[in-house]
């Protein structure tokens, strides 16, 4: 037999550049894994074993599945870090029993949520990015009146404000503050968590009618009903609810510059005078990050205006509205936060 002669350099096949590209490539077989993984329901099956742990087929019985793919997907998770196998058997890794069993630390919302709406409209990315529309399925306000729907969009707001709550808590002395009014605060609970940290304070969520019931029955549970308001209105037709402090946290991003500044304006009327305006955001600033970049992608595909924006960008919108002494600080996810104060001369 006659040996072929050794292929060139640049036909070999399993470098590390196209490993990388490989990896890059196929990313989206990596996240369908955690996202199939919580849909299924298979961190909160393994956690409530006897042991913590499950057999292949005793797992694969207990979510329902199809014994063709059952355990190379279980093997999958635990090739992932998900899962962790010994003799034959599964458990949760520590990462997936902290934050991925449904419970108090429960912090699988925003991914449930990524895996029902993000996943499929980042399917179409390619056509997004040639018509700049979103290409994310349904109706907003349909959603809202769906109770299951506006359940997981709500745990999707939670997942995305929770991690930032001790960021803002840190940002500022608020003991000079005896009011906050969340713009945008879903079912209350960046204020109610606010709010349980600093006794002093009370706080108003306003959002969308349809969001009352939610914000009442959440706060309750965190313990902070009387001192947790909630308004109901539009951002744009209603004013917003006067405080000391005012947060727009997650929602600039989903409107047009113009809708950014006009709500900015608005902040600046419901800011008592001496008060402070808190914005926070995926913002892009000079350097590349991709976390910020995705988010911004996010509204490409999910609002027909929205994206990320410059913390500079930001900044003078808050100063064209009379703001004053804007400062900016990094948070986690790719967000940015700034704040700005109303000076002590306004008048509200």
């Amino acid at each position: 037999m006659t040996s072929l002669p050794p292929a060139p350099e640049s036909a070999t096949l399993d470098t590390p550049q196209t490993s990388e590209l490989a990896r890059l490539g196929l990313g989206f077989a990596a996240s369908k894994l955690l996202l199939s993984a919580l849909e299924l329901g298979v961190f909160s099956a393994l956690a409530q074993t006897a042991d913590g742990s499950a057999e292949a087929e005793e797992l694969r019985a207990a979510l329902g599945l199809h014994p063709r793919a059952a355990s190379d997907f279980f093997d999958a998770l635990t090739a992932v870090g998900l899962l962790e196998r010994q003799y034959g058997r599964y458990r949760n890794s520590d990462t997936a029993q902290q934050h991925l069993v449904r419970g108090p630390d429960y912090q699988g919302g925003f991914l449930e949520g990524a895996g029902f709406v993000l996943y499929p409209a980042w399917g179409r990315l390619t056509e997004a990015l040639r018509t700049g529309e979103p290409q994310a399925e349904g109706d907003f306000e349909a959603m809202l009146s769906d109770p299951q729907a506006r359940r997981m969009f709500l745990a999707m707001q939670d997942s995305l404000s929770q991690p930032l709550i001790p960021h803002l808590l840190a940002a500022l002395d608020w003991s000079g503050y005896a009011t906050l009014t969340d713009v945008g605060g879903a079912r209350g609970n960046l204020a109610a968590r606010i709010v349980r940290e600093r006794p002093g304070l009370t706080a108003t969520v306003f959002d969308r009618p349809q969001n009352a019931g939610p914000c009442a029955e959440h706060t309750a549970d965190l313990g902070v009903a009387d001192r947790t308001a909630f308004v109901g209105g539009d951002f744009f037709t209603d004013a917003l609810p006067p405080a000391d402090v005012v947060v727009i946290g997650h929602v600039l991003a989903d409107f047009s510059r113009d809708e950014r500044r006009a709500l900015i304006e608005k902040a600046y009327a419901a800011v008592h005078a001496g008060g402070t305006l808190l914005v926070y955001d995926p913002m892009n600033g000079d350097k590349p990050e991709l976390a910020s970049l995705i988010a911004s992608l996010h509204m490409l595909v999910m609002t027909p205006a929205g994206a990320g924006y410059h913390p500079d960008h930001c900044a003078g919108w808050m100063e064209q509205a009379g703001f004053t002494g804007v400062t900016s600080r990094p948070l986690p996810l790719g967000n940015t936060l700034l704040a700005a104060r109303k000076p002590t001369a306004a008048t509200s």
